[in-house]
């Protein structure tokens, strides 16, 4: 039976991510990075694709979860018939060690485990060479298979089938350690570690960087763990932000909307910089500037709408069959094809975030505005070019509202960082194209009726649009925007929960999606700053319960089961979590 998506933990060393489920079983990991290829796949298929299971023998034994505290370090409670014990699973963050950790514990009585080990490596198409290598009493497995080699160290595995089993009993007071590490195949197997030591400094690091959240507000718990999440996304090495630790998880059950998001959006990297700033993390803001800055270094108009974590550029989308997709929802992609498409919002989105960084002290560099007075030069050129819009479509380029509105807002800052940071540019040519944007929305982006449109060859309205006030173009209280949104509540809002559009065709795509977790989260904020207060309140509250157990979001959600869909934990989600909790903070009555 296919695992729920709220029903999966993450962990993570900030260099990949893995997905553990409630029963205990690892379904999804990926080493060294986020993008390499699954070793454990049963979340894109079953257990013939990968998976590490760990948990009492005793079918009947009951489980329960946290976080230790503010951590990724995960710890799982199980009762048994004859006894207790809590299973600690984390990923080191030592540099290096591309690892993860699970410690068994007694807590009172006995409990026998059964742990068993089943490695397919490049998305389930290659099973490893299996041997015992445990030297001096130490039990451990070497798993070699092209370029990944494995060493499972804990308890003794034996091979049954093409897995392998081991079984043991813990004893109140008694600590078993389980360690799977990851190394290239050429290299000597990657060396045993101190267990105790490596967990502690994991849980010292997650500790402290969670302590250092600033503002957090009446919904201090999640937006911190939110927070957090989008740290578990961002690579410690290269500053690379990715927008989901998963691929191809469906937007509808059993459809074919499935999609690679081991990627940097510039979009969604960008507004991750922006709540960084908002809660004190300007170091993490410096990085994610340089990262941009080597990424889309060269020629403006070569700039890519995503990029690999290190800034990779060739990102093929391509069907992996050797994964027959999450509950069969096929196809499973690897790589991205959006990655070529051309949406006029993106410099938008990353202008906006730089202003913020420049107003919260970060530093401007010759290099950095240099860099941002060419992008914009390159979108003057473009400034009159349709696009695919914010939601990748996959049909024919539109003048798209919201995109038009984010090419308004890059022109917009671009002035204002000459006009009031004293930086050189082409001022009057940005002037005049910002203002005959505004004046193409005004006259094609806005029905009869009062609204604003999807594009502007449509009546249809987009969540999009509610980012217009986020970045100024207009006011919350616009009556544009008042009618936008009572269209919104009218059309896209058939269950109480705000999708992102109607698919009827605009997408290029067949099937439809489930609501779309960040624009109800938008609407919050719209909400709030329009005089809607226990509107907003009260579907913040909605949205909240919606996240897992461990204050975990997918990309979407289906009100009809019940359950999360799409990619997870989904960076744009708890992006808008965090955004609709310091508005709600923002109009509170002191």
């Amino acid at each position: 039976m296919t695992t729920p998506i709220e029903d999966y933990a993450v962990l993570s060393n900030c260099r990949s991510a893995a997905l553990v489920s409630r029963d205990g079983s690892i379904d999804w990991l990926c080493l060294p990075r986020y993008d390499s290829a699954s070793m454990l796949g049963a979340l894109l298929g079953d257990e013939s694709h990968g998976r590490w299971s760990l948990r009492p023998a005793d079918p009947g034994a009951r489980a329960t979860r946290r976080y230790d505290g503010d951590t990724f370090v995960l710890v799982t409670r199980w009762e048994t018939a004859t006894g207790v014990a809590d299973v600690y699973d984390a990923m080191p963050v030592d540099e290096g060690a591309e690892a993860v950790i699970r410690r068994v514990v007694g807590v009172s009585g006995e409990v026998d485990f059964v742990s068993e080990v089943r490695l397919r490596f490049d998305y389930a198409r290659a099973v490893p060479w299996v041997q015992q290598v445990g030297q001096g009493g130490e039990h451990a497995i070497l798993a070699v298979a092209g370029p990944d080699a494995v060493v499972v160290r804990g308890p003794r595995l034996i091979a049954v089938d093409t897995a392998h089993r081991g079984r043991w009993t813990t004893a109140a007071g008694e600590s078993v350690d389980s360690v799977l590490s990851w190394g290239p195949s050429w290299q000597d197997p990657p060396a045993p570690f101190n267990v105790e030591a490596a967990l502690e400094r994991t849980r010292e690091w997650w500790a402290a960087w969670a302590d250092r959240v600033q503002s957090a507000g009446t919904h201090a718990q999640l937006v911190t763990r939110s927070l957090m999440v989008l740290r578990a996304l961002t690579h410690s090495e290269t500053g690379g932000i990715v927008a989901a630790a998963t691929t191809s998880l469906p937007e509808a059950f059993g459809g074919s909307r499935n999609w690679d998001y081991r990627y940097v959006w510039l979009r969604d990297a960008a507004l991750t910089l922006s709540a960084y700033i908002d809660h004190g993390y300007l170091d993490a803001a410096q990085r994610w500037r340089t990262w941009l800055l080597r990424a889309i270094a060269g020629d403006p108009a070569d700039v890519q709408i995503m990029y690999g974590i290190a800034g990779e550029r060739d990102l093929p989308e391509r069907e992996i069959t050797s994964l027959p997709g999450y509950g069969g929802a096929a196809p499973v992609r690897i790589g991205n094809g959006a990655v070529t498409q051309y949406q006029a919002d993106v410099i938008g989105e990353v202008m906006v975030a730089l202003e913020a960084a420049r107003h919260a002290g970060v530093e401007e560099t010759t290099f950095s505005w240099s860099l941002q007075r060419a992008l914009l030069n390159q979108l003057a050129g473009e400034v009159d070019k349709p696009d695919l819009g914010i939601w990748e479509m996959r049909g024919e380029p539109h003048f798209f509202t919201h995109s038009r509105a984010m090419v308004w807002a890059a022109f917009d800052r671009g002035i204002r960082a000459v006009e009031e940071g004293g930086h050189e540019g082409e001022i009057d040519t940005w002037r005049t194209l910002r203002d005959k944007v505004r004046a193409d929305i005004d006259a094609h982006g806005v029905h009869e009726g009062g609204w604003f449109t999807q594009h502007f060859d449509t009546d249809e309205v987009d969540a999009s649009l509610l980012v217009l006030p986020q970045v100024g173009f207009c006011a919350y209280d616009d009556p544009r925007m008042l009618a936008t949104v009572a269209r919104m509540e009218e059309t896209l809002m058939p269950d109480g929960w705000l999708l992102r559009y109607r698919t009827t065709g605009v997408d290029g795509l067949s099937g439809d999606e489930h609501p779309f977790l960040a624009c109800s989260f938008w609407l919050v904020g719209q909400y709030a700053h329009s005089g809607r207060r226990d509107e907003a309140v009260a579907l913040m509250k909605r949205l909240t319960a919606v996240a897992n157990d461990l204050g975990l979001l997918s990309e979407e959600y289906d009100p009809t089961t019940g359950r999360q869909a799409g990619n997870t934990p989904q960076a744009l989600s708890h992006l808008a979590l965090v955004g609709a909790a310091d508005a709600l903070d923002a109009t509170a009555v002191r």
